[in-house]
């Protein structure tokens, strides 16, 4: 897919990472270009009625029809948002996207998976690595409802860190990971100053202060 202008980026890791507090502050630092900002699964009426199939019932699912419901949530997000802010030059903030189906589905599920074509790649990827037992402890402290994937043991979870981990081995030029046991001000900071080489200069100059 050509695009001049449009950027692609995406935050994945394990839960409790801090994915959506920073997809928050990156859409705060860049919003004088109206990014657009989007969820998986959800983001369309479809995406969020799988969503809620997926994480919010007590239906039980087997990995491979989890995987493709998540593909399915996907291919309408990226031909209804995802391609088309991108070819009109737009900023996309993900939080989470292909990367994930790889790392739950596929590494901890051990479901086949792969990158569908039409499916374009983020042009940087943000992995929030913490250790599965910290994340899955501020998860506790929040106090919010548990989905299904969040409910899964320990190893299941150790399983998508060790995945995520393979992914940004393989991948060193897309991914960036980010130590999240760090404040959220210093992450933001380290994904702003990973992004300043790729974003336009008016997008640049807003990396926030250091000193």
């Amino acid at each position: 897919m050509r695009r001049e202008r449009g950027l692609f980026v995406t935050f994945e890791g394990p839960e409790g990472a801090g994915k959506t507090t920073q997809v928050e502050l990156l859409r705060q630092a860049l919003a004088g270009r109206h990014p657009v900002v989007v969820r998986e699964p959800g983001g369309t009426p479809l995406g969020e009625h799988i969503r809620e199939l997926l994480l919010h019932s007590d239906m039980e699912i087997g990995g491979e029809a989890e995987a493709l419901l998540f593909m399915a949530a996907r291919a309408e997000l990226v031909a209804r948002l995802i391609t088309p802010a991108l070819v009109a030059g737009r900023v996309v903030i993900a939080d989470r996207y292909h990367d994930s189906t790889l790392a739950y589905q596929g590494g901890a599920r051990g479901v086949a998976t792969g990158w569908p074509e039409s499916f374009p790649r983020p042009d940087r990827t943000f992995l929030l690595d913490v250790p599965p037992e910290v994340g899955l402890e501020r998860q506790r402290r929040a106090g919010r409802p548990v989905d299904r994937l969040e409910s899964e043991g320990l190893d299941f979870h150790q399983a998508v860190m060790d995945a995520y981990r393979r992914l940004a081995r393989a991948e060193p030029g897309r991914f960036v990971t980010i130590d999240a046991t760090r404040p959220p001000k210093e992450i933001h900071r380290a994904v702003m100053t990973s992004l300043a080489a790729c974003l336009p200069e008016e997008i640049s100059r807003q990396q926030p202060r250091t000193g």
